[in-house]
């Protein structure tokens, strides 16, 4: 009885709290010329990481083909011929501006001059 109304006093703290998690943050202030500077030469190091990164993946992933393929040698098993990778084509702009624009209709003619005329 008494875990029951610890569990239950503490639901009741989370939900009173819980209007404090989603208060507006200020926004930062601005930054100085020292702050750019500081900006920049992160981004420039952040650059330089992600090409490292990637070029560790690059090396990793031959590192793990070769070892796949050594390890097929020695069970004299084929290796298999790798699946070509097809880059996904650009949605066509012309179909999204053809299904947005209603389809205009020709101009028909008006019965009324047809009826003037016949008079």
């Amino acid at each position: 009885m008494a875990i029951k109304r610890i569990h239950v006093a503490a639901v009741a703290a989370l939900i009173a709290a819980a209007p404090l998690a989603w208060a507006k943050l200020p926004p930062p202030p601005p930054l100085d010329e020292k702050g750019k500077a500081a900006a920049e030469e992160k981004k420039a190091k952040d650059a330089v990481a992600a090409q490292k990164a990637k070029a560790d993946l690059a090396a990793a992933e031959d590192a793990a083909v070769k070892n796949f393929q050594s390890n097929m040698r020695k069970q004299n098993k084929p290796i298999p011929k790798p699946t070509p990778i097809a880059a996904a084509a650009p949605a066509a702009p012309a179909a999204g501006a053809a299904a947005a624009k209603p389809a205009e209709k020709a101009p028909e003619k008006a019965p009324a001059k047809d009826a003037a005329k016949k008079s």
